[in-house]
C-alpha cells in the first residue's frame, strides 16, 4: 500500500513543480499540499473504506481548483493549463469513478460528479458518467430526463437527446413525466430548425442538398409523441400539461386544437377540463381588441372576459353536477375577487358573483366544509354578519359531526357577541361525539372566562374534565389550574391542584405550572415544592430527566433547602430512569457539579 501512496505522490510532482515555477503557489505551500495530499491518499487505501474519506478528498482537490483559478486572475497568468489543472481534473474524475463503483446506489454521489463535469465543462467525460449512472439508475426518470436536456441544451444533439427519451419510455412506458419532457424536445428541435432556415433565408444562402422537412418544422415529430402518450396514459392533467407546454411555441396552432378537442372529447365530463375551458377565455381577449384603450375600456373588457369565464362555468355545473366542479367555478371566483383592482365597480361585481356562486353551491348541497369556512370569512370580511350567522347554522346542519365547523360556528357568533353563544355550545356538545371535543371546551371555557361569572365558568370546567376523553381531561387540567390562579389566588389553586391529582392522567406542564405558582409566593416554602417535584416524580420520573435535576437545583438554592437530600435523590434517578436516559442524567448531574449547567 505505502508503495502505491508514493507512486501517486510522485505522480503530483510535475504539477505542483509547476505550480511554483510559474509563481501560483510557493515552496511551503507545495509542502504543505503534499503533506494533506499524503494524509488523504492514506484515508482511501485502507482496506475498510469510508465513503466520507473520498468525499473529502474530492472536495480538497476542487477547492485547490478554486484557488488555482483565482490566483491566475490575480497575476493575470493563463498558460500551462495542460500540465497543472489538467492533471488535477483527472484525478477529481479517478476518484469520482472509485466512489461510484464502491456505492452505486448513492445517487447524490452521481449527481455530485454530473455538477463537477458541468463546472469544468468535462463534456467528453461526463457523457461517460450519464451513461454508467443510467445502466444502473435505468428505474429513475428523473435521470433519464437530466442527461436529455444535457444533450439538447449544451450538446445541441437533438438525436442524442431523442435517443435517450426512447430507451427511457422502454423502461418506464407510462411515465407522464418522461413524455411531457420529450415532447417539449420535440418541439424545441423544431423551433431550432425553424430559426436555422429563417437565418439561412434572410442570408440567402444556397443549402444545396440539405433541405429542411416540412413535416418536422410543423411540429410533427411532437404530434406523434403526443398521440403514442395519449393512449398509455389516462387523465386530463397530463392533457394538459402537454397543452401548456404547446403554448410556449408559436407555430403549434393545429397541434393545440387537436390537444382541446382530444381533451373536450375525452374527458368532458371532468372538472377540471371545463375549469380549462372556461379559464381559457380571459386569455382569448375582448373581440375588437383596441390599442388605445382608456381605463374604463379596460375595466368593462375585463369584466366581459370574467362573464364569458362564468357562462362556462354556469354551463359546467349544469353539465356536471359535483362537488368539485362547484369547487373549481369558486375558486376562479375568488381568485378574480382577491385580484387587486382601482375599479370599485369591478370589485363589487366580482364580489356578489362570489357570494351567488356561494349560495348556488349550497342549495345544490355541493360545497364541502373548506368552502363553508371560506364563505364565511368572506361574508365576515365583507361586513355581512347576519348572512354570516345563517351561513353558520347551514354548515352545522351539514356537517353536524365536524368539530371544526361548529368550532367555526361558535367563533362567527363570539365574534359578533350574540347571545344565543351558550345555546349553540349545548348544542354542539350534544351532537359531537366526546373524543376530539377538546377544540369546543377550550373554545367555551376561555369564552366564559371573560364572559361570565366564576361560579359559571367553574362549573363550565368541572364539566369539561368528565365530558372529555382522559387524554383530552390533561389540557383542561392545565387550563383549570392556571385560570383559578388568575382569578382566585394561590390557597384556592392549592385546594385544587389536591383535587386535581386524585384522578389520572396528567401532564408534566400541570406539575410545573404548580411549583411555579408556589416560586411566585412571597413565602415559597420548601416543603409544598417537594410535594409537587414527588407527585411530579411519580407519574415521569422514569422517562424525564430534567425533571431530576430540577429537584436536585431546588434543594441547593432554595434557602429552606437541604443540599444533603442531593445524592438520595441522585441514587434513586438512577435506579428510575429507563435505557440511555441513565447516562444522559450522569452527564448532565457532572455538568451540575461543575457549574456548568
Amino acid at each position: 500500500m505505502a508503495e502505491r501512496i508514493e507512486q501517486r505522490l510522485e505522480d503530483r510532482i510535475p504539477e505542483l513543480e509547476q505550480l511554483e515555477r510559474v509563481g501560483l503557489f510557493t515552496h511551503k505551500e507545495i509542502r504543505a499540499v503534499l503533506r494533506k495530499a499524503s494524509a488523504l491518499e492514506y484515508k482511501i487505501q485502507r482496506r475498510a473504506l469510508r465513503k466520507e474519506d473520498f468525499i473529502n478528498y474530492i472536495q480538497y482537490e476542487v477547492n485547490l481548483l478554486e484557488l488555482i483559478k483565482k490566483r491566475r486572475a490575480r497575476i493575470g497568468y493563463s498558460f500551462k493549463k495542460d500540465e497543472i489543472e489538467h492533471s488535477i481534473l483527472h484525478r477529481v474524475h479517478s476518484l469520482f469513478n472509485r466512489a461510484t463503483g464502491k456505492w452505486k446506489d448513492d445517487v447524490q454521489l452521481w449527481l455530485s460528479h454530473v455538477a463537477f463535469c458541468k463546472q469544468w465543462n468535462a463534456k467528453h467525460q461526463l457523457s461517460k458518467v450519464f451513461s454508467t449512472m443510467l445502466a444502473i439508475h435505468s428505474n429513475k426518470p428523473a435521470l433519464w430526463i437530466m442527461a436529455a436536456k444535457w444533450e439538447m441544451e449544451t450538446r445541441l444533439s437533438s438525436e442524442s437527446a431523442r435517443h435517450l427519451f426512447l430507451r427511457a419510455l422502454r423502461f418506464h412506458p407510462e411515465c407522464p413525466k418522461l413524455y411531457q419532457e420529450y415532447f417539449r424536445m420535440e418541439l424545441m428541435h423544431a423551433e431550432k430548425q425553424r430559426k436555422e432556415k429563417k437565418e439561412f433565408e434572410q442570408a440567402k444562402m444556397d443549402l444545396g442538398e440539405f433541405n429542411y422537412s416540412e413535416e418536422i418544422l410543423n411540429g410533427e415529430m411532437a404530434r406523434i409523441v403526443y398521440r403514442d402518450a395519449s393512449q398509455k396514459i389516462k387523465g386530463v392533467e397530463f392533457q394538459l400539461a402537454v397543452l401548456s407546454i404547446a403554448k410556449l411555441f408559436d407555430f403549434t396552432q393545429d397541434l393545440q386544437k387537436e390537444i382541446l378537442e382530444s381533451l373536450q372529447a375525452r374527458y368532458a365530463d371532468d372538472p377540471l377540463t371545463w375549469d380549462y375551458m372556461a379559464r381559457r377565455e380571459l386569455e382569448l381577449g375582448s373581440l375588437q381588441p383596441t390599442e388605445h384603450s382608456t381605463k374604463q375600456k379596460k375595466v368593462s373588457e375585463m369584466a366581459q372576459r370574467e362573464e364569458r369565464c362564468c357562462a362556462v362555468f354556469d354551463e359546467a355545473v349544469g353539465a356536471v353536477p359535483t362537488e368539485d366542479m362547484w369547487k373549481c367555478y369558486i375558486t376562479f371566483c375568488l381568485e378574480r375577487y382577491n385580484r387587486k383592482t382601482n375599479s370599485e365597480e369591478l370589485k363589487q361585481k366580482r364580489l356578489e358573483r362570489t357570494l351567488s356562486v356561494f349560495s348556488k353551491a349550497h342549495e345544490s348541497s355541493l360545497l364541502s366544509e373548506a368552502l363553508y369556512k371560506q364563505w364565511l370569512q368572506l361574508l365576515l370580511d365583507s361586513s355581512l354578519s347576519e348572512k354570516a350567522v345563517e351561513v353558520a347554522e347551514a354548515a352545522t346542519r351539514h356537517f353536524s359531526q365536524s368539530v371544526e365547523t361548529w368550532q367555526m360556528r361558535l367563533q362567527v357568533l363570539i365574534q359578533l357577541k350574540r347571545d344565543d353563544v351558550t345555546q349553540c355550545f349545548e348544542e354542539a356538545i350534544k351532537h359531537v361525539k366526546s373524543k376530539g371535543t377538546l377544540p369546543l371546551w377550550t373554545l367555551w371555557v376561555e369564552w366564559s372566562e371573560g364572559t361570565n361569572s366564576k361560579e359559571d365558568t367553574e362549573a363550565l370546567y368541572q364539566r369539561s374534565l368528565h365530558a372529555t376523553t382522559p387524554a383530552e381531561s390533561v389540557t383542561m387540567k392545565e387550563m383549570y389550574l392556571d385560570w383559578t390562579y388568575r382569578s382566585s389566588g394561590y390557597k384556592k389553586v392549592k385546594r385544587l391542584f389536591t383535587s386535581l391529582c386524585e384522578n389520572r392522567p396528567f401532564s408534566l406542564d400541570f406539575f410545573r405550572k404548580m411549583i411555579q405558582i408556589e416560586k411566585e409566593q412571597e413565602s415559597c416554602k420548601m416543603l409544598h415544592l417537594r410535594e409537587y417535584y414527588e407527585r411530579a416524580l411519580r407519574e415521569f420520573g422514569s422517562t424525564n430527566t430534567d425533571l431530576w435535576l430540577d429537584y436536585i437545583k431546588e434543594e441547593l438554592s432554595h434557602p429552606q433547602g437541604k443540599p444533603e437530600n442531593c445524592g438520595s435523590i441522585h441514587w434513586r434517578a438512577m435506579k428510575m430512569l429507563q435505557g440511555d436516559l441513565v447516562e444522559d442524567f450522569v452527564s448532565k448531574y457532572t455538568l451540575l457539579q461543575t457549574g456548568h449547567l
